[in-house]
């Protein structure tokens, strides 16, 4: 492969994109426009996943028609890569406890409602994983899940951690990598796939792709 490939995350999640520097993969950020609400069904697992395909699949049609677009975007981003295959990685994560289905919640009230039901309790979350190579024509869907025990914590931590606005920018409202880290009692699983993505179920998808995760160990600044 003349021209290394060029990693592009379908997702504005700065702990995603974290996941990947800390791997070695420098991702080109370009995030999805698509319309969540489109997609309808009663399975986690289906649901994460679909949602993980319709982020990816609007990037790549996005950029199949015009990938100057990153460049635009992104001025420091090497004119060397312009020849390079595009990988598309799209995520959607969700919490499940007691059958209940917790993405970001809408609202503190709503937030605070779900930590009293989540606390002394395990749930699953589930992130849905997709990626699209455009140069192949291929596209991978997966999922993983991860177990995570919460802390039977009081109504005032709970009252003090919503404050903090972090559990409304999380799926299940929780960050284990942020201050929710304190009220995580066990997890049992991918440790990666809470914060965002599943580096080892990545790293197998990329080599079904026919590629080495270490191919992505590339600096795409300019200069």
């Amino acid at each position: 492969m003349s021209t290394p490939p060029l990693f592009i995350l379908a997702s504005a999640s700065p702990a995603r994109r974290q996941l990947l520097i800390q791997a070695g993969i420098t991702p080109v950020v370009h995030p999805s426009r698509f319309d969540e609400s489109s997609i309808q069904t009663e399975n986690p697992a289906d649901l994460v996943e679909q949602l993980a395909l319709g982020k990816a699949s609007a990037v790549a049609e996005e950029l199949s028609r015009d990938s100057n677009v990153l460049w635009a975007e992104n001025p420091d981003l090497s004119l060397a890569l312009k020849d390079a295959a595009l990988v598309i990685m799209g995520c959607d994560s969700l919490l499940v406890v007691n059958s209940m289905v917790c993405g970001k919640p809408k609202s503190p009230e709503i937030a605070v409602a779900r930590w009293k039901q989540m606390r002394g309790r395990q749930g699953t979350l589930l992130t849905g994983h997709v990626l699209i190579d455009l140069a192949q024509k291929k596209t991978l869907r997966r999922h993983q899940g991860t177990q995570v025990t919460f802390a039977d914590i009081s109504d005032r931590q709970i009252e003090a951690y919503v404050a903090t606005g972090e559990p409304l920018q999380c799926a299940g409202a929780f960050a284990l990598d942020g201050r929710g880290g304190l009220f995580v009692q066990e997890i049992t699983g991918c440790y990666s796939n809470i914060i965002g993505l599943s580096l080892p179920l990545l790293r197998e998808m990329l080599e079904e792709l026919g590629y080495c995760a270490t191919d992505f160990w590339i600096d795409i600044a300019a200069g």
